[in-house]
C-alpha cells in the first residue's frame, strides 16, 4: 500500500441553515486516480472546497501529507494550496490576457522559480499535452480541448503532491474528453494522485476507486476492477 497521502475524519461544514457535510470522512493514497460522485447538494463542492484548502470545516481533522489544514492558520493556506495541490476547473481558469505558456508559467512565479527555469518546465508540460505549437496562443484563440490542456500542465508545474479536477470534461466534446482523461490516466501512470469530481458515470469508469456522496455523507467507496483506458475508446 502506498503512503497515505490525505484523511479526513468527522468533517462537518455547516452554512446558515445547511449542514453541507455531516461527518464525512475519507482516506486517500498516493498514486491513487479516484472519482467523487453525487446529485447536486450532496456535499462535493464543498468537499472539493476544503480538500483545495479554499475553506476549513467547521469541525474534524483534514490531514494533507503530513500537515493538519483544520488546524493551521488562514494566511496559511494560499501558500500550502501552491505547493500541494494542483486545481483543474470545468471552466479551465485561464487568465483571457496571457498566452498558454505565460498562463502555465504564473503558478511557478508565484512560487518564486526564476524565469529561466519556469519558461523551459512550461514549454516541456505543454510539449507533453501536444501544445508545441499552441504556446502562443491566448486562450480565445484555442478549442476547449485545448484549454483543458493547458490548464492540466499549468496545475503540474510545481509538482502538487494531489491534483483536484472538478468536473474537467464537463464542457468538452466526447472526443476532447477522451483525450482529457487519456493524460489523466498517463500521469497516474507516473506517479501522479487524482480526485476527479464528475457527474458522468462513462467518466468515472476510466478511474480506479469511485467514492459517492449524499445529503453530505459517504454513501459508497469501491474501487473500479477493471477501469476503462482512455486511449483505446479514441
Amino acid at each position: 500500500m502506498q503512503k497515505e497521502l490525505l484523511r479526513m475524519e468527522n468533517i462537518v461544514k455547516t452554512f446558515p441553515g445547511v449542514k453541507a457535510l455531516n461527518n464525512a470522512a475519507i482516506t486517500v493514497h498516493a498514486g491513487e486516480v479516484m472519482g467523487f460522485m453525487g446529485e447536486n447538494g450532496a456535499g462535493k463542492s464543498t468537499l472539493m472546497n476544503i480538500l483545495g484548502c479554499l475553506d476549513k470545516p467547521t469541525s474534524g481533522d483534514y490531514i494533507l501529507d503530513g500537515i493538519n489544514i483544520s488546524k493551521v492558520k488562514d494566511s496559511q493556506l494560499s501558500q500550502i494550496r501552491n505547493k500541494k495541490i494542483g486545481f483543474v476547473f470545468q471552466s479551465f481558469n485561464l487568465l483571457p490576457k496571457l498566452n498558454a505558456l505565460e498562463n502555465v508559467e504564473l503558478p511557478m512565479v508565484y512560487a518564486g522559480i526564476d524565469s529561466a527555469t519556469r519558461r523551459k518546465k512550461a514549454e516541456n508540460a505543454l510539449e507533453w499535452v501536444g501544445l508545441a505549437g499552441r504556446m502562443k496562443h491566448k486562450p480565445n484563440e484555442m478549442s476547449g480541448g485545448q484549454r483543458q490542456r493547458v490548464a492540466i500542465v499549468r496545475a503540474l508545474v510545481n509538482d502538487p503532491a494531489i491534483i483536484l479536477a472538478d468536473e474537467p470534461t464537463g464542457n468538452l466534446d466526447s472526443k476532447s474528453t477522451f483525450e482529457i482523461i487519456d493524460i489523466f490516466q498517463r500521469l497516474n501512470e507516473g506517479g501522479a494522485t487524482i480526485v476527479m469530481v464528475t457527474h458522468e458515470p462513462d467518466v468515472a469508469e476510466y478511474t480506479k476507486r469511485i467514492v459517492t456522496f449524499k445529503d453530505g455523507h459517504k454513501i459508497n467507496d469501491e474501487i473500479v476492477e477493471n477501469p476503462k483506458i482512455a486511449g483505446g475508446e479514441m
